[in-house]
């Protein structure tokens, strides 16, 4: 994928059917012809067509206000799509040991950071508020998955930590997790995921860094 003007290009050797390089127009968006209609964006008459729901919703926009240019809907929109499909599809390890995606992110958090964590951490640590970590530890602590002691110095305070039950949970579960969301993405090649990998590690890192610019 190589970026023209700051959008990436499709290659022809991606999988899932998307569009080839040589259809993406001088703005970084696909030129369209009268083949695409219904179909989202056009592969150059390939019949690779784009047929997702976000190609529907930027068709509708497209007519509707056809003076704006929608290509951000056709990142963010895909994004957006995309992870929760994904959360859907990677919740059912978890379903089936009783586990919420934020509980599990929580008890993973513990793990793989292999120390205690105060509430405040756990909440930076899962992207989750105060009020939703508290009620997430009162429920794993009455599953005695978590247990919490009080800081010695500061009774306002305290320390979460793993049981032995908590942590065999996590470790049981991982390896089934990582197994499901390696065939949900087996529909792209090895090599289109590391590029996905790299383009999204590049959006997050600046995204992380300018909201993280304005919050200051």
């Amino acid at each position: 994928m190589t970026p023209t003007n700051g959008r990436p290009t499709a290659r022809n050797s991606a999988a899932g059917g998307q569009a080839g390089a040589g259809d993406t127009a001088t703005n970084g968006r696909p030129e369209r012809d009268g083949s695409d209609a219904g179909h989202g964006r056009g592969a150059g008459g390939s019949g690779a067509a784009r047929d997702d729901t976000v190609a529907g919703v930027v068709q509708q926009w497209r007519a509707v206000h056809p003076e704006l240019d929608t290509g951000p809907m056709e990142v963010i929109g895909r994004i957006n799509r995309c992870a929760a499909l994904l959360q859907q599809a990677e919740d059912a390890p978890l379903r089936r040991a009783g586990l919420s995606r934020p509980e599990f992110d929580l008890l993973g958090a513990l793990r793989r950071t292999g120390h205690e964590l105060t509430p405040s951490e756990l909440s930076r640590e899962t992207f989750s508020s105060g009020a939703a970590v508290t009620k997430r530890l009162k429920q794993l602590t009455e599953r005695g998955l978590v247990e919490r002691r009080g800081d010695t110095r500061d009774r306002r305070v305290a320390h979460v930590r793993l049981t032995d039950t908590g942590r065999d949970l996590v470790d049981g579960i991982l390896p089934e997790q990582l197994a499901y969301e390696t065939a949900v993405l087996s529909v792209l090649a090895p090599e289109g995921q590391g590029e996905l990998a790299a383009l999204l590690a590049d959006l997050l890192s600046r995204l992380e860094g300018r909201m993280g610019a304005l919050r200051a």
